[in-house]
């Protein structure tokens, strides 16, 4: 009854079935695990912003990488605002979805070291290759506060760091290109600036992430396994209706050629 098993089409449809069932359990674990990410990622952030701001200099050094556990980690830092090196980062969107720019200024310490600073966001203007109206910071010797950041990287953001940009205009923020471009012993990573507010309200302000959503992955990781359980329960099905198709297809034959012999 069930030599048709053996025939090429069900063999194809077998194998096809005993590949899907590894590939989408593979499929639910790897979502399994991108949600466990993210409750670990929300628990790293919700501690950090909790927690009472530290110097900015006992959690990073120059070539240093600021650790998972830091990340947003509220920090102070004491000094003046280096504006004749600024830049702007490209293609960096505000709340609204408008595109325009980061602004991304080099903080010099009283250590005489640098901690590079995102001070927020700015519109674009009507030339991409010309600076942004940029509004200055506050002048002279002050004390900032802001949220530690990694560094940006090619891999980690996917954002490809351009060659030949328009003057003053960058694609990440790399601690470690802006120490080669200054000159100077720059902190590892960099901050989103809090406070001091810009007069004015420009830039924008970076807003405080979001560490609530947990994300559809474990609803696709089950997804995915359900997927994965149905295969076998939908083979079998497919196995019995084939197998008595071609039972009731004999036993139709058989009436058929039995039925001249009666009369």
């Amino acid at each position: 009854m069930y030599r048709f098993l053996l025939t090429r089409q069900w063999v194809v449809l077998t194998v096809v079935a005993v590949v899907l069932i590894p590939v989408m359990v593979r499929l639910g674990f790897w979502q399994l695990h991108r949600h466990q990410h993210k409750v670990a990622l929300n628990e790293v952030i919700a501690e950090s912003l909790a927690a009472d701001p530290v110097p900015v200099e006992s959690l990073t050094a120059p070539g240093a990488t600021v650790k998972r556990a830091d990340l947003y980690r509220r920090v102070t830092a004491r000094g003046r605002f280096d504006t004749a090196h600024e830049e702007v980062v490209r293609r960096r969107t505000n709340a609204d979805d408008r595109v325009g720019y980061h602004v991304l200024t080099p903080f010099v310490l009283d250590s005489g070291k640098v901690l590079l600073v995102n001070r927020g966001w700015v519109p674009a203007g009507v030339s991409q290759t010309a600076f942004p109206d940029v509004p200055a910071p506050a002048s002279g010797e002050i004390t900032i506060t802001g949220r530690l950041m990694p560094d940006e990287t090619t891999e980690k953001s996917g954002i490809k760091d351009l060659k030949g940009l328009p003057d003053r205009q960058v694609m990440l923020i790399n601690s470690a290109q802006e120490a080669e471009r200054l000159g100077r012993q720059v902190l590892g990573g960099y901050i989103q600036l809090t406070s001091p507010a810009p007069e004015g309200g420009s830039p924008q302000l970076l807003p405080e992430p979001e560490h609530d959503d947990i994300g559809p992955h474990l609803a696709y990781a089950i997804q995915w396994w359900l997927f994965a359980a149905g295969v076998p329960v939908g083979w079998v099905i497919l196995v019995r209706r084939e197998a008595r198709e071609r039972a009731e297809a004999a036993a139709r034959e058989k009436t058929q050629k039995a039925e001249p012999a009666s009369v």
